[in-house]
């Protein structure tokens, strides 16, 4: 941690966001609905994060979420709601109703129609300060009751200063956030040793639900994104090259990976985005140092096996724009000091499932015949028992997880 430039004269929120994703935004907004003045720091561009491809599962507790706070209008106008998956495993198809055992769903909505919106609301509707583009963000006295963070603006060049009393950390796992933290802070993480290629086709959705492929070749996942465009995911080697996957091995591999007795052929079409994610996790404790607080990605990871990541993120911001608006409105700081532990346990709810989940997906793939019958015997439970359907049921809605 550095000290502040000797600049001009310093600017001052109550609260400085370094970091303008789904959590960034929507403490951002938290705050602007209760009149408290923050500044929101990114070091892309506003069409970038616009634009920028992620996440599109968002579970229904955090909609309502959203609802409750005003955020959710432009989403549940737009918005696909999912009651079912599929999992496709031996050649079979298994459909799995978990919304006629829950009475509730998941909305499929894009993450940057989700950030387009926030930020719209941010900035164009609730008058949030917003600074694109900056550069060479620093923290500064975190372990004091007046922080600041120092930037470079993008347009001038110029060092800028500003005064706060608290920073809210939703940068990322690459962010200056996690350079500051201390040698005392415990960073836990688990490599599940696999790949997925991740990939966009420019082709409708083959299925009205989610589908997930159990197959010796490897996972294969399928995600409406839009009337247009589906997710698709190929389990693959750690560190692969994209370009190792052409068109045609693509397609034959997810026809091969998602095919079932009676389910019709993938709609195929060209791929828009081609990318390798090394599935790992990680989970930051505690989630704060000083006055400065860790939210999103900057805390923990959680690879997509389970679509849990922008629930993470907006479950955070939740908990800690609620708790900010508390300290500053009313002096009650009990939110502030019971964050990092309200949060971290959905977080390890959610890990614990993620690396659930990870071996019913790969351990048919994995070349281990104990792992595959492990694998086979968990999905006949999930088909035949009531009691491990609905277990299953709350932890995939999220509905099982403190909250």
């Amino acid at each position: 941690m550095t000290s502040p430039p000797n600049s001009g004269a310093p600017q001052r929120f109550p609260v400085v966001i370094v970091g303008a994703g789904p959590a960034g935004l929507t403490i951002g907004n938290i705050l602007r609905a209760a009149g408290v003045d923050c500044l929101v720091l990114e070091a892309e561009t506003r069409a970038f994060i616009e634009q920028r491809p992620r996440a599109g599962v968002i579970e229904e507790w955090a909609v309502r979420g959203l609802q409750r706070r005003g955020l959710a209008d432009p989403l549940l106008e737009r918005a696909q709601v999912h009651t079912e998956c599929e999992f496709r495993f031996a050649g079979e198809r298994f459909r799995f109703a978990y919304g006629e055992l829950t009475g509730q769903h998941h909305f499929v909505y894009p993450q940057p129609l989700l950030v387009t919106d926030l930020v719209r609301e941010y900035a164009d509707v609730r008058g949030g300060e917003i600074r694109f583009g900056v550069r060479d963000v620093r923290l500064h006295d975190l372990e004091t009751p007046r922080p600041s963070v120092s930037y470079t603006d993008a347009g001038t060049g110029e060092r800028q200063l500003v005064e706060c009393e608290f920073v809210a950390g939703c940068d990322g796992a690459r962010g200056v956030s996690r350079t500051v933290l201390p040698e005392t802070t415990r960073i836990a993480r688990h490599d599940y040793g696999i790949g997925w290629l991740a990939l966009l086709a420019e082709a409708p959705p083959s299925s009205d639900c989610v589908l997930f492929g159990i197959h010796p070749s490897g996972f294969a996942g399928h995600m409406a994104r839009s009337p247009e465009v589906t997710r698709y995911y190929l389990e693959c080697p750690p560190g692969d090259d994209p370009d190792n996957w052409s068109h045609d091995r693509v397609w034959a591999e997810l026809q091969q990976r998602l095919g079932a007795e009676g389910s019709a052929p993938l709609t195929e079409g060209p791929l828009i985005e081609k990318r390798v994610l090394d599935m790992h996790n990680y989970v930051v404790e505690p989630m704060t140092y000083g006055r400065l607080f860790l939210a999103g990605d900057s805390a923990h990871l959680t690879a997509p096996i389970a679509a849990k990541g922008m629930n993470l993120a907006l479950h955070d911001a939740f908990l800690l724009g609620d708790a900010l608006v508390a300290y500053l409105d009313k002096d009650d700081g009990s939110g502030l000091d019971g964050y990092s532990q309200a949060c971290l346990r959905r977080v390890w709810d959610y890990q614990e499932f993620s690396q659930w989940l990870s071996e019913v997906y790969h351990g048919t793939s994995s070349g281990d015949e104990y792992r595959a019958g492990t694998t086979f015997a968990r999905l006949r439970r999930l088909f035949t028992s009531p009691a491990a359907a609905a277990a299953f049921a709350e932890q995939y809605l999220g509905t099982a997880a403190a909250y």
